[in-house]
């Protein structure tokens, strides 16, 4: 696929509005030309026929999105309404299809054709997750960063600005930059797909400071290349980073379970590896030997969404010593792969105590107390990621954490939600990392409402 071709955007722009004003003109002609022909008693009776088979399409997509559950969330009323609607239209288009001839019969397959893609284009528009044709065949879109090695730490972020105040920084460019990198596994042997990296203009200094990092998994089904596409990642911290004299932290997207089609829990199990050691272990020793990063802990977080904001709670809980934040977006209570007792025998062995070790709320309150940060987040629409996000909040206030939870409004199981509770995500973990002041107190954010999740002082149990 040709570069053109890759960056070519599917949530904006030419394509959609093209998409979509075809899509009508085409169902409008099929009226028009019924109706110029005197076969308006026809066109009756089959867009009758289409209403009935838009409300079967309406009753069968909520009951495999909310009663069957059958994508282990719901789909949203949005996303229900417009797979409904496609019914509706494509049944009618092919109502006509079976009694037009000559071209209006081309027009009504056209418009079937052209449904489906209109269908699919929405609801990629509602749920953000491919944001351009090269995200939908993972085509990265960056370059190979061996040949792009940065400079080692020179000094710490507070020397970096100290000298930003005196106006004696080295110079660096205006943007950051993305690449896309194999992480070796030399102690996992975990089979990854290559990961992404963003350094932020300081990092491409020569005399670059040492670093903050985040570590943000993308959800499963998804790649590494889903957190810089659909969750905008480059331009959120080139915003943040104009801002704060070109720091910003370092970024790393790795790939947690090897495939789009596998989920590896993120665990080390006999089914794909140690994702675990993977991420706990070779992400963090590459992220150190190959970037201009610091080694605290309380300077690294790890973060994602839906599965890989999951993840993020296990891997943060369990390895405090690696991650002192956690950023996670609509994440759910447990390692969740098909039927529990078929999950546990597969990926544990059989033996439920290790699963259990693997559930973030009791993982954070057995290592507790915790000076850990989290910053967590849910869609407005996403009432069960609502109340994953709070039980999993009150269990890290109770055991010593700082802690901040949000719900994104407007936006459902998606990643307009990691859009939105991240930018106040970062200004919060920066303010802790010694990047800089907030800009305005987290609630004060567009479509953020703090969660009030209580205190250890407030509650009895």
């Amino acid at each position: 696929m040709g570069t053109w071709l890759a960056k070519v955007h599917l949530t904006q722009g030419w394509l959609p509005a093209t998409m979509f004003t075809l899509t009508a003109l085409v169902l409008v002609l099929l009226v028009l030309t019924g109706l110029t022909h005197g076969r308006w008693r026809t066109l009756l009776r089959q867009f009758a026929i289409a209403v009935g088979i838009g409300a079967l399409g309406l009753l069968a997509t909520w009951l495999v999105s909310d009663v069957f559950m059958l994508f282990g969330v719901s789909l949203g009323w949005m996303v229900i309404i417009t797979v409904a609607l496609c019914f509706l239209a494509a049944g009618f288009a092919i109502c006509i299809l079976f009694t037009a001839r000559g071209w209006r019969r081309f027009l009504a397959a056209l418009s079937v054709l052209l449904c489906l893609l209109s269908t699919g284009l929405r609801v990629d528009i509602i749920y953000g997750e491919f944001t351009t044709l090269g995200s939908l065949f993972d085509v990265t879109l960056y370059p190979d960063y061996g040949s792009h090695p940065a400079a080692r730490p020179a000094m710490s972020v507070a020397q970096w600005r100290s000298r930003a105040s005196r106006g004696d920084l080295p110079s660096y460019p205006r943007s950051g930059r993305s690449y896309s990198v194999r992480i070796s596994n030399d102690s996992s042997q975990f089979l990854a797909r290559p990961a992404d990296i963003y350094l932020p203009p300081a990092a491409l200094s020569e005399k670059p400071p040492a670093l903050p990092v985040f570590v943000l998994l993308a959800g499963q089904p998804g790649s590494p290349d889903r957190l810089f596409t659909a969750g905008s990642i480059q331009a959120m911290m080139d915003a943040y980073a104009a801002q704060h004299d070109g720091l910003a932290p370092v970024v790393v997207s790795p790939d947690q379970n090897g495939s789009s089609f596998h989920n590896s829990l993120c665990v080390d199990s006999p089914v794909y590896g140690k994702a675990e050691t993977y991420l706990s272990h070779d992400v963090p020793a590459w992220i150190r030997a190959n970037l201009p990063v610091a080694s605290q802990p309380q300077l690294w977080a790890i973060g994602g969404f839906s599965q890989g904001g999951t993840c993020s709670t296990q891997l943060g809980a369990r390895h405090p010593d690696v991650y002192g934040n956690m950023l996670p977006a609509d994440g759910e209570l447990e390692p969740t792969q098909g039927r529990k007792d078929q999950m546990i025998h597969d990926y544990f062995g059989g033996d439920r105590k290790r699963f259990l070790a693997q559930v973030p709320a009791r993982a954070i309150l057995e290592r507790a107390p915790s000076s850990q940060r989290l910053f967590t987040a849910a869609g407005s629409n996403d009432k069960e990621s609502q109340h994953n996000m709070m039980i999993i909040a009150k269990a890290a206030d109770q055991a010593g954490m700082s802690v901040e939870a949000v719900v994104t409004q407007g936006s459902g199981h998606d990643w307009h939600t990691v859009k939105a509770a991240w930018k106040p995500g970062l200004e919060w973990l920066g303010e802790a990392m010694g990047l800089g002041k907030m800009s305005q107190p987290v609630q004060d954010f567009p479509d953020i409402v703090v969660a009030n999740i209580g205190s250890t002082a407030d509650r009895t149990d």
